[in-house]
C-alpha cells in the first residue's frame, strides 16, 4: 500500500467515523495496557465507537502518526480530531470533558 493511499484510508476513515480509536489489539482483547486503558474509559461511557487494530494494520500503523502528529497508541479521535492516547482520555473522562465530546459527536 503507498504512503498516499494508507492517508487516503485514514482520513476515509477519520471522516466515517464519528469516534474512532486506533488501538493495539481490540476492546474485547487489547494488547497493550494503554489501549486497554483507553478501550475500558470508551466502553464505561456506554457510547459506541469505531476502532482499528493497528497491529493489524500495519501500513495504518506507520502512517497514522505523521496524519495525526501523535507518536504513540492507542490514539482517539472524534469528529476526525485527535483527542489523545490512553492518559488524556482518562483525565478527560475523569473531569468531565469527555462525555460531552462523545455526545455531541454522535447526534
Amino acid at each position: 500500500m503507498t504512503t498516499s493511499t494508507t492517508e487516503a484510508k485514514i482520513r476515509q476513515q477519520l471522516a466515517e467515523n464519528p469516534i474512532i480509536l486506533y488501538m493495539k489489539g481490540t476492546p474485547e482483547a487489547p494488547s497493550c495496557g494503554f489501549s486497554a486503558k483507553a478501550a475500558a474509559v470508551l466502553k464505561s461511557t456506554g457510547i459506541d465507537f469505531a476502532y482499528v487494530n493497528v497491529l493489524a494494520s500495519p501500513f495504518i500503523m506507520e502512517r497514522l502518526p505523521s496524519v495525526s502528529s501523535w507518536p504513540t497508541f492507542p490514539q482517539l479521535f472524534i469528529k476526525g480530531q485527535i483527542i489523545g492516547g490512553s492518559d488524556i482520555v482518562e483525565e478527560m473522562l475523569k473531569n468531565g470533558e469527555l462525555l460531552p465530546m462523545l455526545q455531541s459527536a454522535v447526534q
